[in-house]
């Protein structure tokens, strides 16, 4: 059976949720298969899948703010019927098994904490599931969640009856029947669904939790990183849909912030105390890692600038105004966001040079054969956004930058709503100018970045001048540091600089592949649900496209759309997205967009839809076709 790593990772393809053969290379959700009967050796009224030892398990901290022990209690009181249960063992009990009576026979690891049974509403027949456990060495980050570990199936047992064979991947609670439970067990039964009301509070069952390309990435792991996200808002669970206007930031950059302004606060590079070196390396390695993330050649190469708008008009006012002249041609797409249009709109108007605008088609796709007959020997630019932000249209970056070339223009690519979706390579690209803001990617606001060929940046005058960008000053002239110190006018953002590098190391330790490919399944699961809504409409529709959602809905005006869902704790963004060219394009003012992150999960989309139902149709508790 094909597994979504045998896919293209920006390829939207058939419903998830099917068994078996799916067919058009669909990943099946697991379904949880009964557990086989007690093999040899396990305790005797004890299901176990296996006899094999389990690997050693990871010690967590002591004094970690852990939510296990809430999450245990809760998952308790909903499966047994609000039962009253008294506090559960630590995490690291949870973990090594101490305290806990009777053990699961040798090589056993049980899969749910153990703790005193509930008063009343246990049913008897239910067992505890105990199961052979390979519990990740190094997680991806918050606390350790007993309800959804990885599991690895003995090689000489296989998968159980019913289960799809992935290897390493990510079970649900299994309910197993006929079984007394052993005294001082919480058993892992489940009951039937009932139909009511949804009540969206995160349940750790996450349909698209599997091993992604080696990498095991559990996105309830993710979530206990970001603090804001247990925020609430009128009341209820804030779901965070409106990434592609800001990310979430988290604790390792807020605890970056924290420790620069306590312990490294000063200026930098023009001190000798002990403080300017820290904040002088705490600077310079936000550069190098920005230089690892985008895979450039050279920090020399990194400019630090306030975000995505400065860098377009940096490269504009510094590169642009030496070498575009009158009757020069400057190539953008009808896909921009205002602050890839304006700064090229303002520098044509200075020079008398001319805006050439490729268009696209109905789905949101540039039109590559219309791109291209655009250039000509005056075209000096091509200005293209990697990822559209009111569409989540991914254009073909690559092939984009080469015809450009092909006519000797230079060319900037907008990243802005690229890097926090997928792996950026400045170098495959083969881009001249690279531009990002820090707070697309989970960094502070107020810091982004450029990337600039080194050739180029070599050749550019400032563009500000001031401070900290001089080699030399005298009343008659000026000499200038070199890339990119000349570009870096007075004192920066020093502190953001140190937290975007944090972001940006946190984002690599996950992985941008493994981020890519959990996104684009929760993308699929999205667009499916969506599109049940009556009278919804989607506005790009691109097969490839990253993780924004535009629509509209029949006879309700965005702006009440998005009051709507704020009041059930949803954050979506109403307007024109600061992309009305592309919005006229399809004749219209405004979209609805819901944009996701790694950090976002199946039951902030059922949130989403639930809501929209009830707007639509104006009765509580109206659901979506096949909604969980």
């Amino acid at each position: 059976m094909t597994t979504a790593s045998d896919l293209p990772p920006h390829e939207l393809r058939g419903p998830l949720g099917q068994v078996g053969d799916a067919g058009g290379g669909v990943v099946p959700a697991l379904t949880p298969a009964p557990v086989p009967n007690a093999v040899a050796g396990g305790s005797p009224g004890l299901a176990a899948a296996a006899t094999k030892p389990p690997p050693s398990v990871p010690t967590l901290p002591s004094d970690d703010p852990s939510s296990v022990a809430l999450l245990i209690s809760r998952m308790a009181n909903e499966m047994f019927g609000g039962a009253s249960v008294v506090p559960v063992p630590s995490p690291q009990q949870v973990l090594s098994g101490a305290g806990v009576a009777p053990p699961a026979s040798p090589g056993i690891a049980p899969t749910l904490a153990p703790g005193p049974l509930p008063a009343s509403g246990l049913p008897t027949e239910t067992a505890a599931t105990a199961i052979p456990t390979a519990i990740p060495s190094a997680p991806v980050g918050g606390d350790f969640n007993p309800f959804l570990q990885p599991i690895a199936l003995p090689d000489d047992l296989g998968a159980p009856s019913g289960m799809p064979d992935f290897g390493a991947t990510y079970l649900p609670l299994v309910e197993v029947t006929g079984i007394d439970a052993p005294p001082g067990w919480i058993p892992s039964a489940q009951p039937a669904p009932a139909v009511i009301e949804p009540v969206h509070e995160l349940q750790p069952e996450h349909p698209l939790a599997r091993d992604l390309g080696g990498n095991a990435f559990d996105p309830y792991r993710a979530r206990a990183d970001f603090p804001i996200l247990e925020e609430r808002v009128h009341g209820k669970r804030l779901v965070w849909l409106d990434n592609a206007a800001t990310t979430q930031k988290p604790r390792a950059v807020i605890e970056r912030l924290s420790q620069f302004y306590t312990r490294e606060n000063s200026n930098i590079h023009r001190a000798a105390h002990t403080l300017a070196a820290r904040a002088t390396d705490a600077y310079e390695q936000g550069r190098e890692s920005t230089r690892k993330f985008l895979n450039a050649p050279s920090t020399q190469e990194i400019l630090f600038v306030r975000g995505a708008t400065e860098g377009i008009n940096l490269v504009a006012q510094s590169w642009g105004r030496r070498h575009v002249r009158e009757g020069d041609e400057i190539v953008i797409t009808h896909l921009e966001h205002h602050a890839n249009i304006v700064p090229w709109q303002q520098l044509c108007a200075e020079k008398g040079a001319r805006l050439r605008v490729a268009p696209v088609d109905d789905r949101g796709d540039v039109i590559l054969e219309e791109y291209e007959k655009l250039f000509n020997p005056r075209t000096r630019l091509a200005s293209i956004p990697q990822v559209s932000n009111a569409l989540g249209t991914i254009t073909p970056t690559r092939e984009m930058v080469e015809i450009a070339h092909r006519y000797g223009a230079k060319v900037l690519v907008d990243g802005a709503q690229a890097v926090s979706h997928m792996r950026v390579d400045v170098q495959a690209l083969d881009c001249d100018f690279y531009v990002f803001s820090g707070h697309k990617v989970f960094a502070p606001t107020g810091i982004g970045a450029v990337f600039g060929k080194r050739e180029l940046l070599e050749a550019m005058p400032p563009w500000q001048g001031g401070g900290n960008m001089i080699q030399d000053v005298t009343f008659e002239r000026t000499t200038y540091m070199p890339p990119p110190f000349r570009f870096e006018a007075g004192t920066g953002s020093i502190g953001d600089a140190a937290g975007l590098g944090a972001a940006l190391d946190y984002v690599m330790r996950i992985g941008m592949d493994v981020i890519d490919r959990y996104e684009h399944d929760l993308l699929v699961y999205a667009t499916e649900r969506l599109v049940l809504v009556p009278g919804l409409t989607m506005i790009g529709t691109s097969p490839n496209k990253a993780g924004v959602l535009s629509f509209v809905l029949d006879g309700q005006r965005t702006e009440d759309v998005g009051a709507a869902l704020d009041k059930e704790g949803i954050a979506v963004r109403s307007g024109h997205h600061c992309a009305q060219p592309i919005l006229r394009r399809f004749g219209l003012e405004a979209t609805v967009r819901a944009s996701l992150a790694f950090y976002n999960v199946c039951e902030d989309i059922d949130a989403l839809i639930d809501a929209l139902m009830k707007l639509q149709s104006g009765r509580r508790g109206v659901q979506a076709p096949g909604l969980r």
